[in-house]
C-alpha cells in the first residue's frame, strides 16, 4: 500500500489556497489548507510523507517566523516557501534558514510540482504534531 502523500498550504489569499489545494489534488496528493500559521498549527497532523507550501507574508505570523516553529516542533517537514514580493535576498535568507525551495507567485504550475516532489522525496516519516500541541 502506498502511503499518502500530504502538502499542507498555508497562505492568506482563499484564492491562492484553493488553487494550490486544486493543483495538489490533480497531481495526487492529499492537501490541506490553512488561513494562518496559527491555524496550521492547532490543526495538522503529520504522521507520513510530507511537506507544507507557504507564504512569506501572512498577517499574524510570517512564513520565516512559521519556518523557525516548524525546525522546533517537527524538524522532519521540509517547506517550499511562495511570495508575491520575492528577490534574491530573501531567496538566500529561506535557503540559509532551512527551505528546501523559494519560489514566486504566480508559481509555474510544473516548478512547484517538482518543488513539492522534491520536499516530499526529503520528507521524515512520523513525524506528528498539531492538535494544539
Amino acid at each position: 500500500m502506498i502511503e499518502a502523500r500530504t502538502v499542507f498550504v498555508v497562505d492568506d489569499d482563499l484564492s491562492v489556497r484553493r488553487s494550490l489545494a486544486r493543483l495538489l489534488r490533480a497531481a495526487g496528493h492529499h492537501a490541506e489548507s490553512y488561513a494562518s500559521a496559527a491555524e496550521f498549527l492547532a490543526h495538522a497532523r503529520c504522521d507520513g510523507p510530507a511537506c507544507a507550501v507557504i507564504d512569506v507574508r501572512m498577517p499574524d505570523v510570517s512564513g520565516f517566523d512559521l519556518l523557525q516553529q516548524l525546525q522546533q516542533r517537527c524538524p522532519g517537514l521540509p517547506v517550499v516557501f511562495i511570495t508575491g514580493h520575492g528577490d534574491v535576498a530573501m531567496a538566500d535568507r529561506a535557503i540559509k534558514a532551512g527551505a528546501s525551495d523559494f519560489l514566486v507567485k504566480p508559481v509555474d504550475e510544473e516548478v512547484l510540482l517538482a518543488a513539492v516532489e522534491q520536499a516530499l522525496a526529503a520528507s521524515l516519516p512520523g513525524v506528528m504534531f498539531g492538535g494544539g500541541g
